[in-house]
């Protein structure tokens, strides 16, 4: 069964596997001796779960916006900019908070400065000494300002529709990514070669700024834009769910041998991955986003427990590489008793603290959100003709939606 009141599993699946991929990761970065030899190949590349969040995100939050359009109206940015302060902000406050105020809850040493996080500029403004707390807002920071440039952008793009400029807007993104990423690695980072800071600026510069990672992002609005605006291409799309996921899983595999040994200053690899890695990872995991949307994709299916691994993704993001930190803190001995012993009680806690974060403060402003939210129909959209045909499924709501 694809989905269930509008609801697709594979999409739970997705984001599942993208938290658990960022946990692996942060596990092998910041306690890897628990982790087994024959889990390092695949928990090495978790930093990819990222990556799968950004399309995921991109697709989402673009076919929330451009549904309104397609049934002739145009969203309000107020109500979109709401949405999204009641959905991020609230759980993301409270975990900054027992960072400022709790020395317990830091994992690391030193902090950029509290304004860095609370204006998600830290992706943009830190340095990268490995011991920073919450660094990996940096993501979050992405996403945020996708939230804020993108209703703009589509708002503009809308007042003239058409294929023709929708593509070359996302295109053109796309190149200036790509050359923004060559000219800080060939007028910054090569002079860096020989020297013990090549890792940290290819983070600061390269990894974690906006302009740097648009490319998922891209790629879930592109899949978004077909949907939503050309059904007949989507119709023949959706019923190549096999081979989407064949094709989705060689071209990650692609970037895969593209990253390796990423940070090599003095090797083609390194120039291939920061061209041209992210584009190749974006579309691969397009493909994998678009199999989980398919009517035969094996991805399509309902996974036990996925559902509610994806409900939690954001609240297990905001908290689980302290946990990291405060197992050890609260259970000094329990390495003693093995590998296992310690990664059940970590992933227990993680999901515990998680749950705790998701039914005290999340899901209560969601419901808010909710309850404050305007009938459809009710508020006074701005009418526009439909610039392209429609879906039937255009003004319903997807239950997946971020």
């Amino acid at each position: 069964m694809q989905k269930s009141a509008s609801r697709y599993h594979g999409l739970d699946t997705l984001r599942s596997l993208a938290i658990l991929a960022v946990i692996g990761y942060h596990l092998l970065a910041f306690h890897g001796d628990t982790v087994r030899d024959w889990a390092l190949p695949v928990v090495r590349i978790g930093w990819m779960g990222v990556d799968l969040f950004f399309v995921l995100s991109g697709y989402l939050i673009a076919s929330q916006l451009l549904r309104r359009y397609s049934v002739g109206s145009r969203p309000g940015l107020w109500e979109f900019y709401r949405n999204r302060l009641y959905r991020v902000m609230p759980a993301f406050f409270v975990v900054l908070g027992l960072y400022l105020v709790a020395p317990a809850f830091r994992e690391a040493e030193t902090s950029a400065p509290a304004w860095q996080y609370a204006t998600f500029t830290f992706n943009l403004l830190t340095d990268h000494p490995a011991g920073k707390n919450f660094s990996h807002v940096w993501s979050l920071c992405v996403e945020e300002h996708f939230y804020l440039f993108f209703p703009l952008i589509v708002w503009a793009a809308m007042r003239r529709p058409s294929l023709r400029r929708g593509v070359a807007l996302i295109v053109a993104f796309a190149l200036l990514g790509v050359a923004v990423r060559g000219w800080f690695l060939f007028h910054l980072l090569r002079p860096l070669a020989d020297q013990d800071g090549f890792g940290a600026a290819f983070m600061r510069y390269l990894y974690y700024p906006t302009y740097s990672r648009l490319d998922g992002l891209l790629a879930g609005v592109s899949l978004a834009l077909v949907k939503t605006f050309r059904p007949g291409w989507w119709a023949q799309i959706a019923r190549r769910g096999h081979a989407l996921l064949l094709a989705g899983l060689a071209l990650a595999g692609g970037a895969v041998f593209l990253f390796d040994d990423r940070f090599a200053a003095e090797t083609g690899t390194s120039t291939a991955s920061v061209l041209f890695g992210f584009p190749l990872l974006a579309l691969g995991l397009a493909c994998l986003v678009a199999s989980a949307l398919s009517t035969n994709g094996w991805l399509r299916f309902k996974v036990p427990g996925a559902q509610t691994c994806a409900t939690l993704a954001y609240c297990l993001y905001l908290t689980q590489k302290q946990m990291l930190h405060l197992v050890d803190d609260w259970f000094p001995r329990l390495e003693q008793a093995g590998r296992l012993p310690w990664l059940l009680v970590y992933l227990t806690i993680c999901f515990a603290v998680a749950g705790v974060l998701h039914l005290c403060v999340e899901r209560p402003f969601l419901m808010l959100r909710d309850r404050r939210r305007r009938p459809s129909g009710a508020r006074s959209d701005i009418k526009v003709q439909a610039p392209f045909p429609l879906i039937p499924e255009a003004a319903g709501e997807d239950q997946n939606a971020v």
